[in-house]
């Protein structure tokens, strides 16, 4: 007769359970996360969904609310914000800045980027640091000084006026995108051009400009978008109605004795849609300019 003295109690086993147990909790954390920024989505999308269904009301259902689809959608308000309220020239004329400090941005940083990744000249690492530096200035505090300098240059209250200082905060962020970008390019094809005769204008631009095309993109959203949509330096800067961008012909609406909140949902509207078909379009650029920025 044999005798079990093995142990006192059944032995457990919790290997197979531990596994299922972890797969679980993963699950149980991405469900989570997913109905938390489900939730912080519709948040912040309702907003720009009440200003597009606003922008197709009439003023007394707009005030009524309670809705947010139009139970008597109009293109009234829309064409009369369009039409009556000057805002196709405030559009020309917020175009115009924007365009301007675009091409002056791309221009002026694109060669610096390249100066900086490229070329090797005294003092390159201080400057770029400088420039990076430049990052954590608020706008704020350049802003008074920037007024009372371009009132000395008579150029207060006109459109370069708001070019030069926006294409100056540009700075910052443009140089160190495009240095990324541009030191990402091999090094052998620089010299090799070189070897052909290229001078350095023509690498710069026939070789190394269009590699960095997602860079270029990069910095050009980054630079219309904010500029299309400054405000303060814009109401600082500009007295003469005639001169006025987007941002601030909304606010000519916004500022009347009985605010109709149909035609502020379509200016609104107007001044949204440009910028964000901007970005969808090229999104993917925008993307792939950030990504190789940071791996240059």
């Amino acid at each position: 007769m044999t005798t079990n003295i093995s142990g006192a109690g059944p032995s457990r086993t919790t290997g197979p359970a531990s596994p299922a147990r972890a797969a679980v909790s993963r699950a149980a954390a991405r469900w989570t996360v997913g109905i938390l920024l489900t939730l912080y989505g519709l948040v912040s999308v309702y907003p720009f969904l009440w200003m597009i269904s606003a922008a197709f009301k009439d003023q007394v259902e707009v005030v009524r609310g309670g809705h947010l689809i139009p139970h008597h959608p109009t293109l009234d308000t829309l064409t009369h914000t369009w039409n009556q309220l000057h805002f196709f020239h405030y559009f020309l004329n917020s175009l115009q800045v924007t365009a301007l400090t675009v091409v002056l941005t791309l221009g002026v940083y694109a060669a610096a980027g390249y100066a900086f990744a490229v070329l090797d000249f005294p003092g390159r690492g201080l400057l770029q640091k400088l420039f990076v530096a430049l990052l954590f200035v608020p706008g704020i505090t350049v802003m008074l000084p920037i007024v009372l300098l371009e009132n000395k240059m008579g150029i207060l209250g006109t459109h370069i006026g708001l070019v030069l200082p926006f294409v100056n905060g540009g700075a910052p962020l443009s140089v160190l995108l495009m240095t990324g970008a541009f030191s990402a390019v091999p090094r052998e094809l620089r010299e090799s051009a070189r070897v052909d005769g290229a001078n350095e204008f023509h690498i710069f631009t026939r070789i190394y400009l269009p590699l960095a095309r997602p860079a270029l993109i990069t910095v050009a959203l980054l630079t219309a978008i904010p500029t299309w949509n400054e405000y303060l330096l814009t109401r600082v800067s500009l007295n003469d109605e005639s001169t006025y961008t987007l941002p601030l012909g909304l606010q000519t609406l916004a500022s009347s004795n009985v605010p109709h909140y149909n035609n502020l949902m379509a200016g609104a509207l107007i001044v949204v849609i440009p910028v964000a078909l901007l970005f969808l379009s090229l999104q993917r650029y925008f993307v792939n300019g950030l990504v190789g920025a940071v791996k240059g």
